[in-house]
């Protein structure tokens, strides 16, 4: 795999299936509509794969029990995960050419390095390992708040030779200052821990895209410095406000940042890529006429 070749990613999928008019509240957030409409998980899958995505992200974010409650995790966790993935693939082999993405998710709660309880790791992230495993073509553990938590799911993933993919959410602080995790944790740090662990790609998402070039920066100085042209950068950022530090990601719909329609997006995404990300998409608000834009003009 050429780490220069441009990937265009899919964008976020709980906005889309709300826009759509798919059932969509907390706390289920965008777990709901597989439960109750898994058509429109489909059809915004379909909308991401016309609009030039070549990686489509399993709906599978929210089937944690921070969001679908331990029972229901516990009687249905597992199928809804497969449920994802199947239909995921299915679009993936209709489309030819687009790969899936398993969706890791972090497994105490979205921006909460603080809930992190490395000893159930392994209960929470076993079913949806196994669930996923038949269908996606990476692993994607995304919105990472610290760095604890994507060595333990490594360590659960199967060896079957796919690609694993670590994505960390940063602090919303103002451009200039050091990147760092939501956790505090530097992105230095995190970049040679994961590096060392054998990681094929560390992506920035569910953040600012202002703050995103510097960890870029930080990163590709960190991989250059071990001699690590393997490991590819990515970047995919919101498109609402910056959240307080007390915040927890998907607390609600934020509104929409009226800089950032398609055009802007790009604009950001053209700087990423010159900072080194060859792995570019969208998170929560960035919808599939973003990610045309970025099909259209980034390849």
């Amino acid at each position: 795999m050429d780490t220069k070749d441009l990937w265009v990613l899919d964008g976020g999928m709980g906005r889309e299936l709300a826009r759509r008019g798919a059932p969509f509240r907390q706390p289920e957030w965008s777990a709901l509509a597989l439960m109750e409409a898994p058509e429109t998980v489909r059809e915004v899958h379909q909308a991401y794969a016309a609009s030039g995505a070549r990686v489509i992200t399993t709906n599978s974010y929210a089937l944690v029990p921070f969001h679908i409650g331990a029972e229901r995790f516990a009687a249905e966790g597992e199928r809804l995960a497969a449920l994802a993935g199947q239909l995921a693939r299915e679009v993936a082999d209709e489309q030819g050419a687009v790969q899936v993405a398993g969706s890791l998710p972090p497994l105490f709660g979205s921006y909460r390095a603080d809930l992190f309880d490395a000893g159930r790791v392994s209960e929470l992230a076993t079913p949806l390992i196994r669930a996923l495993s038949p269908h996606v073509d990476l692993w994607l553990a995304e919105t990472m708040s610290l760095i604890a938590e994507p060595l333990a799911l490594k360590a659960l993933l199967p060896e079957d030779g796919k690609p694993f993919w670590v994505s960390f959410t940063l602090e919303d602080e103002a451009p200039g200052s050091e990147p760092t995790l939501r956790s505090g944790e530097r992105v230095a740090d995190a970049v040679t821990a994961l590096a060392s662990a054998g990681v094929d790609a560390i992506l920035f998402n569910c953040c600012q895209p202002e703050v995103i070039e510097g960890a870029l920066k930080v990163a590709g100085a960190v991989l250059q410095a071990q001699e690590r042209t393997d490991v590819r950068l990515g970047a995919y950022a919101n498109a609402f406000p910056p959240q307080p530090k007390e915040a927890t990601a998907n607390d609600g719909l934020d509104e929409i940042r009226g800089d950032l329609g398609p055009l802007d997006y790009l604009g950001w995404a053209e700087r990423w890529r010159g900072a080194g990300a060859s792995l570019i998409g969208g998170c929560c608000g960035i919808g599939p006429e973003h990610i045309q834009a970025l099909a259209s003009r980034l390849r």
